[in-house]
């Protein structure tokens, strides 16, 4: 996968608050952030083409962009926080998750972005956990700090609060639901302060925001992305932890769970997990080992060269004709479609863009896309 290039990070507060204004509009999610920036050398001038680009994919409603006055509240009240944007393509910005399809634009950060380091491992598991499973947790956790390791978790009650508790001399990232400021559950605020004012707080989400139901799939997508691996210590085989366990499998990141009783509800996702192929977890040593085989990552970009200097290719209406029909309401895959419609992969792509900012097009993981029903 090519990294999101440095030189397009903004490097002011002006930059920033353009970067900002462009994630929070309308219809502007990851991958089409990603597509902005690629045709255009900054925030700026991506929002100014909205409206046209809306229109061109035959937007029925004006796309509307984010308030400028809800932006400023935004980032003021990021600056009264502490919080840090750390902006995708920033030196701040999380290396490994940098690298994860669909990768966030912009994280709020409480602490030091420096503690989501490369060398990260996330921990997560059950609420409700057993007391011999928060015990080797903390320990895991301790152990894999003193070799080097970031240890990153949700910050929720459990198996989370105990891997944070482990690594907290050593460098742990708690990933939040809701906005930065914005901690649940309250029983674990002295953990949060401790956090903070040791390690790091990220969240994608506005200040203030509360979390709901919905975001906590999302936020353990960034958990799991944030990391080299994932430890899974305890969890029911329908869980929180094993839809984490899937994000890490779909990202290409090793998947490792510890083993426990069948007869305890709360450890049959581990072993069904161990069952499909997961390394099986005894102590630091072995996540050190299944670490140890993993693929160095690539590194970012040093320049705007290649595809990121795509064009805004204009080819002929009946091209366009012809790469819309191609589409349905069945995913295809985007190289199916500059194939079968002889267009280039920068006019596919501009297509693409189009339909998604006028709200017709739906984006598959793995890169298929198919017209919104």
């Amino acid at each position: 996968m090519t990294a999101f290039p440095a030189s397009r990070a903004p490097t002011d507060e002006a930059g920033e608050r353009d970067w900002l204004r462009l994630a929070r509009s309308e219809r502007v999610g990851p991958v089409t952030f990603a597509e902005l920036l690629r045709r255009y050398p900054d925030a700026r001038a991506a929002l100014a083409a909205l409206p046209e680009l809306a229109a061109r994919g035959g937007g029925k409603n004006r796309l509307r962009l984010a308030d400028e006055g809800m932006v400023a509240q935004e980032y003021d009240a990021a600056q009264r926080a502490g919080a840090r944007m750390l902006a995708l393509g920033s030196a701040d910005y999380p290396h490994n998750l940098a690298l994860v399809e669909a990768a966030p634009p912009l994280l709020w950060c409480l602490g030091d972005p420096a503690i989501a380091r490369a060398e990260t491992v996330a921990i997560v598991g059950a609420r409700n956990a057993s007391a011999l499973s928060l015990k080797f947790t903390e320990t895991l956790a301790r152990d894999l700090g003193a070799k080097g390791y970031t240890v990153a978790s949700g910050l929720a009650r459990g198996i989370d609060a105990a891997a944070h508790r482990g690594a907290l001399q050593t460098g742990t990232v708690a990933v939040l639901a809701g906005g930065v400021d914005s901690l649940w559950p309250p029983q674990n605020a002295e953990l949060y302060d401790d956090i903070r004012a040791k390690g790091a707080i990220l969240s994608e989400r506005p200040m203030g925001y509360q979390g709901r139901a919905q975001d906590f799939p999302r936020r353990n997508r960034l958990v799991s992305g944030l990391a080299q691996g994932i430890v899974v210590a305890e969890g029911a085989e329908r869980s929180g932890s094993l839809i984490t366990a899937r994000y890490a499998g779909e990202q290409g990141r090793d998947v490792m769970a510890v083993p426990g009783s069948p007869l305890d509800p709360r450890a049959g996702g581990c072993n069904l997990l161990i069952r499909e192929g997961a390394t099986l977890v005894r102590h630091a040593a072995d996540v050190l080992e299944a670490l140890s085989r993993l693929p160095d990552a690539p590194h970012f970009l040093e320049s705007d060269k290649g595809p990121w200097d795509a064009p805004m290719t204009r080819e002929d209406a009946a091209l366009r004709d012809t790469v819309l029909g191609l589409l349905g309401p069945h995913p295809v895959d985007i190289d199916e479609l500059i194939r079968r419609s002889g267009a280039s992969s920068g006019f596919v792509s501009l297509v693409l863009l189009e339909l998604d900012l006028a709200g017709r097009l739906h984006r598959e993981p793995g890169g298929a896309v198919a017209l919104s029903i």
